[in-house]
């Protein structure tokens, strides 16, 4: 072994036990300063104020998972340019057509919601 090695892990180690003490004292100051005035409406499913009412069937209109696939898209889309633009200087022009393509794929994808009328709010 490395000299140090143990030393490194000894402090690891003593920053895990000190942060699962500080969870548990955390949790134990809170169940016992916590105020508790039980009562039947904080006893119902839901603490919104609102009684709960029998179910009844409702119609979600398609477009609003449509908003958010595209959403999801164009975020997952933002997380790879990031790292990209980084590594980008770093390498060669290869890594420009990858991302590039994946641009287009991406603005394809834009143009064929746009075409369908997704994009409209109705």
């Amino acid at each position: 072994m490395r000299e140090g090695y143990v030393a490194d892990w000894a402090a690891a180690v003593l920053a895990g036990v000190v942060g699962l003490l500080a969870i548990g004292l955390l949790f134990l100051v809170s169940a016992v300063l916590a105020p508790r005035r039980p009562s039947a409406e904080k006893g119902i499913p839901y603490e919104s104020g609102i009684r709960p009412a029998p179910y009844t069937w409702s119609q979600l209109h398609v477009r609003y998972y449509l908003f958010a696939i595209l959403f999801l898209v164009f975020d997952v889309e933002a997380v790879f340019l990031f790292p990209w633009v980084l590594v980008f200087a770093k390498s060669g022009a290869i890594v420009f057509y990858e991302m590039l393509v994946f641009i287009v794929v991406l603005l394809f994808g834009v143009v064929y919601a746009w075409r369908k009328g997704v994009l409209q709010w109705r």
